[in-house]
């Protein structure tokens, strides 16, 4: 946490900043050890202030130990932080842009009248892990492949996707999930052809493909898998298609590596969908970091032109077809960037399961 901290300040010192407010939960959580839901950091060169109120401050006291825990009154969070910018002399504060309010700004602009408020982001400071990041984001992977493995034989005709999803959230917590990581997806059939289609009460049938796009949350981490399984054997469709997928899946995660750009990994998978006839059938992109949030930056996309990976980043590599009216498939591992390649976490098998 020491290091963040300095990260943070060298941000500020760049920027000729005085200070930050921080209250997006990652990075309050990344520059803090505070996990709870309410509260601000108040960051200057030489000061780390927590502030938050009645209910969180002893859990604040006990995970935000280099901060000064601050419990702030009636008057409210932004005229504590006045009080403090007043009496240290802070002239240039910045803000979170990508995630305060209209509603935030106005209370802050309202409170702080004599401070000049700079717009920053600060998700690219979270974008390198640490190793200890890297140990959670592992543990929260394989919560997700144990999960995946006892989905195999809890899947059957007449069973819904509801259930489907159901059964994995509840597996993933009972091997130590905190929480899963986003929404479940379980598509079956012509649902599949949604990439995010939301696991309704349709039956699974025998002949179905049934798309599961599922995370778990480890010490705050997460991770991303998705694999696609045919009840019953595939019929030759299914598996021409699951093949493609396949090699494009296994093209990206070769093409992963420091120093490219997520459009050029991007390039790599798309063009073996668009040769087999399918290109405007892959309609995302292919892969984004993940961390304290489920999409987090870079993104593998067509519209990362600029962006290089860096070793010790973590991105998923999940390309997909999806026809309508007929169904999808998408395969999707969680992988570490390395100086050469990358190292995939995800173990399940992306081979064509028939169940």
């Amino acid at each position: 946490m020491k290091k963040r901290l300095e990260k943070l300040r060298s941000f500020l010192e760049s920027r000729q900043l005085d200070g930050i407010i921080i209250s997006k939960p990652e990075n309050r959580r990344y520059f803090s050890g505070f996990t709870g839901s309410a509260g601000i950091l108040l960051v200057t060169h030489s000061e780390a202030k927590l502030l938050t109120d009645f209910r969180y401050t002893e859990q604040a006291a006990g995970e935000a130990a280099l901060y000064e825990i601050i419990l702030y009154g009636a008057q409210g969070i932004y005229a504590e932080v006045n009080s403090y910018a007043h009496d240290f002399k802070l002239h240039k504060i910045a803000f979170e842009s990508d995630y305060v309010t209209y509603a935030g700004y106005s209370s802050m602009i309202q409170a702080l009248p004599e401070i000049e408020l700079v717009p920053v982001e600060l998700d690219v400071l979270r974008s390198i892990k640490d190793k200890v990041e890297l140990s959670y984001i592992k543990q929260a992977v394989e919560i997700a492949d144990a999960a995946f493995t006892h989905i195999l034989s809890f899947i059957k005709p007449g069973i819904s996707e509801q259930a489907v999803a159901l059964e994995l959230e509840y597996k993933m917590k009972s091997l130590g999930a905190e929480n899963i990581a986003f929404d479940t997806i379980v598509a079956s059939g012509k649902r599949g052809a949604m990439p995010h289609g939301q696991p309704t009460e349709k039956l699974i049938e025998t002949g179905d493909l049934v798309t599961m796009d599922f995370g778990a949350v480890y010490k705050g981490y997460h991770s991303d898998i998705t694999r696609t399984v045919s009840v019953g054997k595939a019929n030759a469709k299914q598996r021409k298609i699951y093949e493609i997928v396949l090699a494009a899946q296994l093209a990206g995660v070769r093409a992963v590596r420091a120093g490219l750009v997520g459009r050029e990994i991007d390039a790599v998978a798309r063009k073996l969908i668009k040769d087999a006839g399918f290109g405007e059938y892959f309609g995302h992109g292919l892969g984004h970091a993940v961390g304290l949030f489920i999409h987090e930056e870079p993104r593998l996309s067509p519209s990362n032109s600029s962006v290089k990976l860096e070793k010790n980043m973590v991105v998923t590599v999940e390309p997909g077809i999806y026809l309508p009216d007929w169904g999808g498939i998408r395969i999707e591992d969680t992988v570490v960037v390395c100086d050469a390649g990358c190292e995939v976490l995800t173990a399940s098998s992306k081979q064509l399961i028939e169940l």
